[in-house]
């Protein structure tokens, strides 16, 4: 049996400023979460210059203190103002957030100079912090159905692209050989690789007539396939965006989405009109 019973008066409020950023108060919790995650980044890069942790290394941690306890306290607070807690700890968001709190934590709880690049690494992981702005990008989750949807066409044309580097990169082998660096079919076909996605490292050049024109097609080949992927994403994008911002209601009205989260499962996406969950049926 469901439990639809609405949350007390203190975590629904709780549950409105972190969750949700339609509100007044909701949309400030968010801009400071913000602001907090770009510091406590560069944060992270000041550190790893040894000359400035050295003169500044007590003022970086005292700052890395009091933001490791804010990020703390809000991980706390996700906790306990849903009904399931689990789902958030195990969604992407809830381990990303879980990555971005531990560090300072685990970095302490090893002793000895044995493990010092131990707790260098345990440190650097505050770098996950910044994926944590990824809630912040309202199209994120059309973005990520778009490329749920586009993965057997983008699959189909990776493999295409592998089998047209091995065929071109065994024919630069046998055109240019080991003078010109070629010195082994995997190799020629890195350099095609490299060439085909107009990287051109440079370390690898032919150096033959027929080997330039086959190197000169490939990197004009090369921009046509970089916009294959990026238009088969595009156009899921934008069927995805039409089809969850424009459904049509009984009154064949536009109906639109909001950054509302369900107090029970955490779903975000409800509809302006809606007054209980979608996936759970809890009351919003």
């Amino acid at each position: 049996m469901k439990d639809n019973k609405p949350l007390p008066g203190w975590k629904n409020k709780l549950h409105e400023v972190i969750y949700e950023a339609d509100t007044p108060s909701g949309k400030f919790f968010d801009i400071v979460l913000f602001i907090l995650i770009i510091f406590s980044v560069i944060l992270v890069m000041l550190e790893s210059i040894d000359d400035f942790d050295e003169h500044y290394h007590g003022t970086l941690l005292t700052l890395e203190w009091i933001v490791t306890i804010f990020f703390t306290l809000e991980y706390i607070a996700r906790l306990i103002s849903i009904k399931k807690p689990w789902r958030y700890v195990f969604s992407f968001y809830g381990i990303i957030d879980f990555l971005s709190t531990i560090p300072l934590y685990l970095s302490y709880l090893l002793a000895g100079s044995q493990v010092l690049l131990a707790v260098r690494a345990f440190r650097l992981l505050r770098i996950f912090r910044i994926l944590k702005l990824v809630k912040f990008i309202g199209e994120a989750s059309q973005l990520q159905s778009a490329l749920r949807a586009s993965r057997a066409k983008i699959a189909v044309f990776i493999y295409v692209v592998l089998i047209l580097s091995v065929i071109l990169g065994t024919l630069m082998y046998i055109v240019e050989g080991d003078e010109a660096g070629f010195t082994s079919i995997p190799r020629s076909i890195y350099w095609t690789i490299v060439t085909l996605t107009t990287v051109g490292y440079g370390d690898i050049a032919p150096v033959t007539n027929l080997g330039q024109f086959i190197a000169t097609a490939i990197m004009i080949l090369g921009y046509g396939i970089i916009a294959v992927p990026t238009g088969i994403v595009t156009a899921e994008f934008t069927r995805n965006k039409k089809d969850k911002n424009n459904e049509d209601n009984d009154e064949g009205y536009l109906v639109h989405v909001n950054t509302q989260a369900c107090p029970s499962c955490g779903i975000e996406g409800h509809r302006d009109d809606a007054t209980h969950c979608f996936n759970c049926g809890h009351p919003l």
